[in-house]
């Protein structure tokens, strides 16, 4: 394939570099929940879609947004005084050979759903106003994803993709000290709310993880018991960091409590979009979870766009699957970044630009890393179509 490209990469390894800042954004965060909701919505219009009429039709979900209601949390348990507003947005095909489709209760059901189960706390009932506004899509994007080139669907944008493997060591310990603590210290903390983020800092070999965990009123009777469960979550993430980490990690949760004046992080649904904190679709974590200012990054947001043919999720998914397979079995590469760009209208499996950048290990060259490499990013390529099922069985991660 002819437009294919493989170069060293002459850059410094970010593991040797001074500083590294590495966040993520928990389940429960508002870009987070503006995420999930659409991503929600486009997987259920998509499965609608596919019992309907045995196809995916044009859809994009991908500008849900949130805006913070107001809470008046208090130890033992406070309440909701104005419902948080959720604004889902896009387009979706209404009306199709004949027989129209149920668009905004299949979108209003998702998001409440996808709600219901992530979030203890929040009741999507009564704590959220939902205002559904799914319009048409525009009459040549329509189009464009209703042609095809042979079975394979035409690029619906002008647009790139992003992806880089393998995940240093900061990434890896900030994408699961997050998991961590929804997963497992939840369970016997109901105290700790679903928003929490994770701001990672290495500056030589040193790592400082700063966490803004959301702690649940009803769950916490007074300042001593909410300062003991803080320690015990420092605690918490100081042991599992030696799991990813040889380096020395301190730990800091809620640095801007003041217990003298009573001002903690305190929530009633355990999300900071309760009171004060908006969200927005894209805002958040890139596909691979994480937020990585030291390594190139789409602006493109992965949640919400249809798995068919929006570029703007297939190739920043497809990069990163492309880089991390060139990692794991391609000798010699240190770090890989794939860099995938459209041109609308052509198919998806023939990008205008696929750029493999590496840097080599010490002691290798480009010569022997080149040709396997390519052999990869050229199978992906012509295996793309599988995102498609990948995404709409829930098996990767878009946020």
């Amino acid at each position: 394939m002819p437009n294919i490209y493989v170069e060293e990469l002459v850059h410094t390894p970010i593991e040797d570099q001074m500083i590294e800042i590495v966040e993520r954004k928990g389940t429960g965060h508002p870009d987070s929940l503006a995420d999930g909701m659409a991503e929600a919505m486009s997987r259920e219009l998509s499965r609608e879609y596919i019992r309907r009429f045995g196809a995916i039709l044009h859809h994009n979900t991908d500008e849900t947004q949130i805006v913070a209601g107001r809470s008046n949390p208090q130890f033992g348990g406070g309440e909701v005084i104005e419902p948080i507003y959720v604004l889902l947005v896009g387009r979706a095909t209404k009306y199709f050979n004949g027989e129209y489709i149920p668009t905004d209760k299949i979108a209003l059901k998702a998001a409440r759903e996808y709600i219901r189960n992530h979030m203890r706390n929040l009741d999507p009932d009564l704590d959220i106003v939902f205002n559904v506004r799914l319009g048409e899509g525009s009459t040549d994007l329509q189009d464009v994803f209703r042609r095809k080139s042979g079975s394979v669907a035409l690029a619906n944008d002008t647009s790139f993709g992003i992806g880089f493997a393998p995940l240093s060591e900061t990434e890896n310990l900030v994408y699961n000290v997050e998991r961590r603590i929804y997963e497992e210290f939840r369970r016997t903390n109901p105290a700790i709310g679903e928003d929490v983020k994770v701001m990672g800092l290495r500056e030589k070999d040193r790592i400082s993880l700063t966490i803004a965990a959301a702690f649940v009123d009803k769950y916490v009777s007074s300042i001593k018991e909410y300062d003991s469960i803080k320690e015990e979550l420092e605690n918490f993430v100081r042991d599992i960091s030696s799991e990813y980490t040889e380096r020395k990690v301190e730990v800091f949760v809620n640095t801007a409590d003041d217990y003298e004046t009573g001002c903690v992080y305190l929530t009633v649904t355990g999300t900071s979009a309760e009171n004060g904190d908006d969200g927005s679709v894209g805002r958040g974590n890139r596909c691979n979870g994480l937020i990585t200012p030291g390594r190139p990054m789409s602006m493109e947001a992965s949640s919400g766009k249809n798995p068919i043919n929006h570029v703007g999720k297939i190739y920043n998914l497809l990069a990163n699957q492309i880089a991390g397979r060139i990692a794991e079995n391609v000798e010699g590469v240190q770090e890989v970044y794939v860099r995938i760009l459209s041109q609308i209208g052509k198919p998806i499996n023939e990008p205008k630009a696929l750029s493999v950048q590496v840097i080599p290990k010490s002691g290798y060259d480009l010569s022997k890393i080149e040709r396997p490499a390519k052999e990869i990013a050229e199978e992906m390529l012509g295996r793309v179509g599988e995102i498609t099922d990948m995404v709409i069985d829930g098996r990767v991660r878009t946020f």
